[in-house]
């Protein structure tokens, strides 16, 4: 079965970096979009990020643009989010997701598009 096991959150000071890593076995990586969301507590799962099977990046929700970056590296079954810069309001747990079908994802905002998703890894950005 799909598997996804994200790592690398913890608490870090505002202005901090931190590189998170996402792990998958169980489907053929290098064919599938990857995507990362987040969740603040009392909040909805909100969009980060996503990029294509093959490593272009497709977009990032406004409030992380120029601080946060997504690559893919299909040797390792990894996806990796790079967050600098962090502020109070990152402050979420991070999870990985694919979505359902290899090559493509429509509506990649959507959670609902996804059907493979992380255990999650919590970042906490103090002020």
């Amino acid at each position: 079965q799909v598997q996804m096991v994200e790592s690398g959150g913890g608490l870090v000071q505002a202005g901090g970096s931190l590189r998170l890593s996402c792990a998958a076995s169980g489907l053929t990586f290098s064919k599938y979009d990857m995507a990362w969301f987040r969740q603040a507590p009392g909040k909805e799962r909100e969009f980060v990020t996503t990029i294509t099977w093959g490593g272009r990046v497709i977009d990032y929700r406004d409030s992380v643009k120029g601080r946060f970056t997504i690559s893919k590296d299909n040797a390792k079954n990894t996806v990796y989010l790079q967050m600098s810069n962090l502020k109070p309001e990152d402050t979420a747990i991070y999870y990985c997701a694919a979505p359902r079908t290899a090559y493509s994802t429509t509506s990649y905002t959507n959670a609902n598009s996804y059907v493979y998703w992380g255990q999650g890894t919590q970042v906490t950005v103090s002020s």
